[in-house]
Formats: C-alpha cells, sequence, structure tokens
C-alpha cells in the first residue's frame, strides 16, 4: 500500500476513538520507554485499568521514579514499579530480562516503544561494540536503541511471555512501535543486496550524515521494526504469542526536541496543524495490545494504524520485501548471537527456522 499526503493529512484530522478497557487483574504490563511522550501516556492507560503489576522500563531512574509518582497520583494506581533498562547496554538488556525469571514474573503484555529519533545536526561514529552512536547529547544510536536493542529484549522476553500463556492459559502480546513514516522511505541499495545487512545498515563508517539529519535514518529504522514484528510472527508460528506492529501517527513529542532553527519552525507549524496530542497516540498503542479479544489471530503480524490492520508499505509486501526480511533476520541472528547467545538458544528453541 502507498501511503497518499491526502490520506496522512485526513487520519490525523479523524477523531481518535478512546482507547479499549480490559479487566487487567493478576496481569503484567511492561511499557519500555514509560517516564515520558507516548510510553508514559499509554502506562496511564494501562495503570487505569487494575493490572497485577505496571512495569516502567526506563533508562534514566530518576526520571522513571518521577513518572512513577505522576502515574500514582493521576491513577490510584499503586503496584507499579521502575525497573531499570538501558537500550544503548547490551549487559543492561540482558539483565532486565533475566529478572523476569529470576523473581518469578509473569508478562502479558510488552509494548517495545523506546526510540531515538531524528537529530538536528549529527555525525555518526563507532559507539558500543562499534555500532553507531552519536557525537551529540542523544547519547545513543537511532540503529542501536530502535533495532538492535529492541530486538533483542523482545527475543529475550519470549520464554517468558510463552511460559505465561501456558501457565495462565491467557495470550500475551508483544507490540512493537513503528511509525507511517515507513511508507515514505527506501533502504539504501548497498543495504538491499548485502549478504550482512545489519553490519551494513549500522555501522558508523556505513552512515550518511545526510540521512541521519534529514531524518531518512529513523524512518528506515521504523522501516526495521515493521519488517522485524513481520519477521517474528512468521517464526512463532502456532506459539500462543500475538506480535504486531503499530504507528502512533503523528503525534506532539519528544522525540523532535533537537530540531533547531527552519526545521524546528517547520515542525512546530507542522504540529499545530496536524499534530494528535501524545495522549491520543498512546491509544493506539493500547488498541494494539488489547484490541480484537474475540479474534486475537487477526492481529498477529499486523500493522495498526489508525486503531485498524491496515496494509504496510508495498515494499514490506513485495516479493523483494518478503526476501529481504528473511536474509535481514537471519543476520540479525548472528550478530545478536555474538553479543548474547541466549538469542540465539531462544530463537532454535522456540521459533520456527
Amino acid at each position: 500500500m502507498k501511503l497518499t499526503a491526502w490520506q496522512f493529512v485526513k487520519s490525523q484530522w479523524t477523531p481518535t476513538p478512546p482507547a479499549p478497557r480490559e479487566d487487567l487483574s493478576g496481569k503484567t504490563v511492561v511499557v519500555v520507554g514509560a517516564n515520558v511522550g507516548l510510553g508514559f501516556e499509554a502506562a496511564k492507560h494501562f495503570a487505569s485499568m487494575n493490572p497485577g503489576m505496571l512495569i516502567l522500563a526506563c533508562r534514566d531512574k530518576k526520571k522513571g521514579e518521577d513518572a512513577l509518582q505522576q502515574i500514582k497520583q493521576q491513577t490510584g494506581f499503586q503496584n507499579a514499579h521502575v525497573w531499570l533498562v538501558d537500550l544503548k547496554d547490551h549487559a543492561s538488556v540482558v539483565a532486565f530480562a533475566e529478572r523476569f525469571e529470576k523473581e518469578n514474573v509473569r508478562l502479558d503484555i510488552i509494548i517495545a516503544n523506546a526510540a531515538v529519533g531524528p537529530p538536528n545536526n549529527h555525525t555518526a561514529e563507532a559507539g558500543p561494540d562499534g555500532w553507531e552512536a552519536d557525537l551529540c547529547h542523544l547519547l545513543c544510536s537511532s540503529f542501536l536503541v530502535n533495532n538492535l536493542s529492541t530486538n533483542q529484549l523482545c527475543l529475550l522476553l519470549i520464554p517468558t511471555l510463552i511460559k505465561t500463556a501456558k501457565q495462565y492459559n491467557t495470550l500475551p502480546r508483544l507490540v512493537v512501535v513503528a511509525s507511517g513514516m515507513h511508507y515514505f522511505t527506501e533502504l539504501a541499495p548497498k543495504v538491499l543486496s548485502s549478504d550482512h545487512p545489519v553490519t551494513t545498515f549500522g555501522k558508523a563508517d556505513n552512515t550518511v550524515k545526510t540521512d541521519l539529519v534529514g531524518g531518512k535514518r529513523y524512518s528506515d529504522t521504523k522501516l526495521l521494526n515493521v519488517l522485524f514484528a513481520r519477521g517474528l510472527n512468521d517464526r512463532l508460528r502456532n506459539q500462543p504469542l500475538v506480535v504486531n506492529a503499530v504507528c502512533p501517527g503523528y503525534c506532539y513529542s519528544n522525540l523532535r526536541r533537537n530540531f533547531t532553527g527552519v526545521r524546528a519552525i517547520v515542525d512546530w507549524l507542522m504540529e499545530r496543524v496536524l499534530a494528535r496530542t501524545t495522549e491520543e497516540g498512546s491509544r493506539q498503542l493500547v488498541w494494539a495490545a488489547l484490541a480484537k479479544q474475540d479474534a486475537p489471530d487477526q492481529l498477529r503480524g499486523a500493522y495498526i494504524s489508525s486503531m485498524n490492520s491496515v496494509e504496510p508499505s508495498d515494499f514490506v509486501v513485495s516479493q523483494a520485501g518478503a526476501e529481504f526480511q528473511d536474509k535481514l533476520w537471519d543476520d540479525m541472528l548472528v550478530e545478536l548471537g555474538k553479543i548474547s547467545p541466549r538469542v540465539v538458544e531462544i530463537a532454535s528453541t522456540y521459533l520456527a527456522q
């Protein structure tokens, strides 16, 4: 599917229905990046549904605790906790996932929401493990956070999700936050043709500065989010776990907080004409996690936008897209296996090859 400019504008101007509501008693919900923006608003929605436990997965302890207090005050829900996870640190991701097993915590819903947006002025250099990292205060790269570590976290949590499903006779959901920006980007030919697309896309010396500054890099990472969700769903087969990708829409967001000059002015104008509120955007995340309780299989591998399952980009659904998705998946397991061997073990145990 191609998303035209008018379709985009129309979707932004269409009123957003209320978020779905379910009784989450006894269930554990994790929201990554819950201290601000979409994650914070989604966490408030979940808190209002009385989950057994709400986990705010945050990198910064103080910001997480501040968000926690706000959620408790605004919703009255008290069984919420901050668990630290730094998506630029692979060891932190592993420790976060292992905590579920060590503390015997069930997991019913995870919103993989953390993201690094397009910077205003950026030069890529080698960061942790050689992956692109920036020279400005964003601290970590879009690829490392939006894709590599997010994928690692999702895969490491699969045993806990499936254990929960079997032990409690439920159907957990894993929601990857993507973006409609994936409709408007094309991966570089050298990435598509590479036998090692993860390395070609992610290494600092392969990163083009104009892509970083212009926002293309961010759009590319959102395309990779869609491909990851579809690839994971394909390999889960009959496992009791629903995986999907969701677009929150164009919202007021801290992701663009680094914009300055003309770019900041243009974004300011666009926000006032087109943007959803952050809370409205968060309803999409909640919908992806809770909708279709009577027919959950309809959301397996789905791309969700405006509270509906819609067709992703033409590339994603094409034969070329499917072939690249498989190649990307295989290469991702190789690269993640170098830093987190447990990922390969999980893939061989729970996922079809």
